[in-house]
């Protein structure tokens, strides 16, 4: 699945330079963000932080997505907590107070760094996985959060450790959520499930993203 994932990403991107492509791309970007054009140039840009930022983008579900934004437009001020950075980083940061983000790929950190490091709003920091630094860095940004967003490493073992830190009325965004690994911590973590399922920005099928709140 790895290796089909891989040559799908690689296809897009040899594509995407075609001038018929990059005319959509370059229109979609004042296009309506949840609309047909702008999902289609997002499956150009699979992968590819720098196209992800240009369009504005996080790898979300697209009805997730508008929901979350409706949500941080309603408290522009939200405190965000984020397991597994990318471009969802600055799509958050240019919509909420303030962004702390978690991520445990060291190169891939390095990389978002020179995207979202100047970002006055937004804090990016990396731990590794395989110890409790990673999973336990939402107690280290202290405080509580309005939004949780749960799409990196260990998703289980974040959700649990999130929740204390979770807000009255706030909300936590889990990403890939029809994975079956993570059914049953999704539906005993004691928060009401809204389980969005269909199209997704950068894939070509439909995909799942929940989001849970009291």
């Amino acid at each position: 699945m790895q290796l089909v994932k891989r040559s799908y990403a690689g296809f897009m991107h040899a594509i995407a330079s075609l001038a018929p492509l990059e005319k959509l791309t370059a229109e979609a970007r004042d296009s309506d963000a949840y609309g047909w054009r702008r999902w289609a140039a997002s499956l150009l840009a699979i992968h590819d932080i720098e196209r992800m930022i240009d369009l504005g983008l996080p790898w979300w579900n697209v009805a997730a997505t508008r929901e979350i934004e409706a949500y941080l437009r309603a408290h522009p001020n939200a405190r965000v907590f984020e397991y597994g950075a990318g471009a969802s980083t600055a799509w958050l940061a240019h919509r909420a107070g303030s962004v702390v983000s978690v991520e445990h790929h060291a190169e891939w950190h390095r990389l978002l760094m020179t995207k979202v490091g100047g970002l006055g709003n937004t804090r990016l920091l990396h731990r590794e996985f395989d110890n409790d630094a990673y999973v336990g860095a939402i107690a280290e940004a202290e405080g509580s959060f309005d939004l949780i967003v749960i799409d990196g490493r260990l998703r289980t073992d974040c959700l649990d450790r999130a929740l204390p830190h979770l807000k009255r009325g706030g909300i936590v965004l889990f990403d890939d959520s029809g994975r079956r690994r993570y059914r049953k911590a999704i539906e005993d973590c004691g928060l009401t499930e809204t389980r969005h399922y269909g199209r997704s920005y950068c894939v070509p099928y439909p995909d799942h993203t929940s989001l849970l709140h009291d």
